[in-house]
This record gives structure tokens, C-alpha cells and sequence, in this order.
């Protein structure tokens, strides 16, 4: 029995390595995406600073043309940082959750665990503490333009010792709310993901796996991430306020703003990250096999 669980041990490290690879490559082939669906998330007609876009080819073309790669890539070490982070702890998490559920691997899980396993995990790394104040910063740096009034951060550091310096260390958990509700979402992207997996390649395959964006859940969380204006008053003091500020000036349709761009990221991102995280996995495989 102690081999058996020195063995697993053993594996759900390997798991969580593969899971943190995948999360970098991912950020690292779509993170202009990730910038035009944040800068449409918060453009709700009053902000002064992000420019109009018309479409997303369109903010993409314009952020290339007026603010370079760097406007593109804008809050991309913390995007890499947060995401190598989670997705690493996510996948230690939820395969440490289906060894339990499954008595270490002895009975086979049903669509239900992988759910509740997912979901188990989300939590677990939502609620950490090391990764919302990176999220928050990554949104941040993706908010600035050339016409931000505000000092503009520096980077990744600066950043957070503006935040910490002016807002104090509450204001590093702004959103945490929304990115707790936004567990459901991971959850059906796990569940499918197995239910995938098992019904193409024979309870034995590789890959597989849809994509169901919960767009409400992230402009409420990026609107809350905001910058605070000259006058160090937020704009937003709260989930609730960003809801009814959505509803009575921009009605529902506000809450759906860069859906688009969030689509064509997150449906090849949800491919990327399963595809790398499966191969690299099995590299660990083979690699123990000539061990």
C-alpha cells in the first residue's frame, strides 16, 4: 500500500507539471485575444481611456498599429505567471480529488465525480491567495493605453507596489466573488473533457473537450479590477454595483461585451491546453518506462 500511494504521489506531481506547461502554452499562442476581450469587457461607453473598437479584427489590427506588440502582449508575464500557477494547481488538485473519489483508482468515476472533483479543485485554487492579485494585475497592465491619465505601471512589480502603496492589500482581491462563481464553468469544461475522452479513445485516450464561457461572470470581474481614476475613487465598489450600473446604462447585452474575442480564445485554448497537457504527460510516461 505504500508503494501504491508513494506512486501516486508521485504522479499527481507529474500531473501538475504537465498542467502548468499546458497553461503556458496557451497563454503564450493566444494572449493578444486575451487583451481585446478585456478591453471590451470594460469599455462600458464611459470610459475614457480604451479606445472604440468595431470588431475584434478590428481591435486587433488597432492595437497593433497604434501600441505595437507591447500593446498586444500587454500584461502577458503575469497572464503566464497566473496561468502556469493555476492550471498547474488545478490539475494537481483534481486528479488528487478522482484518486479519493475512486478509492485510488480501484472504481471507475462517473460523470458526477469528475464533476464534483472539478469543481473541488476550482475552489481550492480560486481561493488561494497567490492567484487573484496576479489576475488583477494582468488586468491592469491589459488596461492600459496611450491614453491612460494615470502613471502608468512599469510592469508586473511596479504594479504591484502601486496597487499595495494606493489601495492597500484588499484591493488584490477585487473580483475574487465572480472568479468564485466562475467554478461552474471549469467544472463542465472537466466533465466533458472525461466524458470525451472516454467515449472517443475507448476509456483510454487523449483528448477531447468543449468550451462554456460564463461572459456575465467575466465583465463583472474585470469592470471590479479596474484601475482607480486620478482622484483614487474606484469605479466600481462592488460586484452588485457593476450589475446594476450594467443594466441601467448599456442594458443586458453590456454583460455579453467581447464574447466574440472570449469564443475565438477560449474554444482553441481549451484544445491547447488538454492537447500539450496530455502529451507532455505522456513524455513523463515514457520516461519512467526506461527508468
Amino acid at each position: 500500500m505504500s508503494g501504491m500511494s508513494k506512486n501516486l504521489g508521485h504522479w499527481q506531481w507529474e500531473e501538475a507539471a504537465s498542467g502548468a506547461v499546458a497553461g503556458f502554452t496557451t497563454v503564450a499562442s493566444l494572449h493578444p485575444l486575451d487583451v481585446v476581450r478585456t478591453r471590451f469587457q470594460v469599455n462600458d461607453g464611459r470610459v475614457t481611456h480604451i479606445p472604440l473598437y468595431k470588431n475584434t479584427v478590428n481591435a486587433l489590427f488597432t492595437i497593433g498599429r497604434t501600441e505595437g506588440l507591447k500593446g498586444l502582449y500587454a500584461g502577458f508575464h503575469p497572464a503566464v505567471l497566473g496561468s502556469t500557477v493555476s492550471w498547474g494547481l488545478y490539475f494537481f488538485f483534481y486528479n488528487r480529488a478522482k484518486q479519493r473519489y475512486s478509492k485510488g483508482g480501484s472504481e471507475k468515476l462517473t460523470a458526477g465525480y469528475h464533476l464534483v472533483s472539478a469543481a473541488e479543485a476550482g475552489g481550492l485554487v480560486k481561493v488561494c491567495l497567490c492567484t487573484n492579485p496576479i489576475w488583477l494585475v494582468k488586468t491592469r497592465l491589459q488596461l492600459q493605453t496611450p491614453l491612460h491619465q494615470t502613471r502608468p505601471y512599469s510592469g508586473f512589480y511596479d504594479a504591484l507596489r502601486t496597487i499595495l502603496r494606493e489601495e492597500g492589500v484588499s484591493a488584490l482581491y477585487k473580483g475574487m466573488g465572480p472568479g468564485l462563481l466562475l467554478v461552474s464553468h471549469g467544472a463542465i469544461q472537466f466533465t466533458v473533457y472525461e466524458e470525451l475522452r472516454k467515449l472517443l479513445l475507448g476509456f483510454k485516450g487523449k483528448e477531447g473537450k468543449t468550451n462554456i464561457p460564463d461572459d456575465k461572470l467575466l465583465v463583472i470581474r474585470a469592470r471590479i479590477q479596474q484601475r482607480p481614476g486620478n482622484d483614487g475613487i474606484p469605479k466600481y465598489m462592488s460586484s452588485w454595483h457593476v450589475v446594476k450600473d450594467t443594466v441601467r446604462f448599456e442594458g443586458f447585452p453590456g454583460f455579453y461585451k467581447g464574447i466574440t474575442s472570449n469564443l475565438l480564445k477560449n474554444v482553441p485554448a481549451a484544445s491547447i491546453t488538454f492537447v500539450v497537457y496530455e502529451n507532455v504527460l505522456n513524455i513523463f510516461k515514457r520516461a519512467r518506462r526506461k527508468d
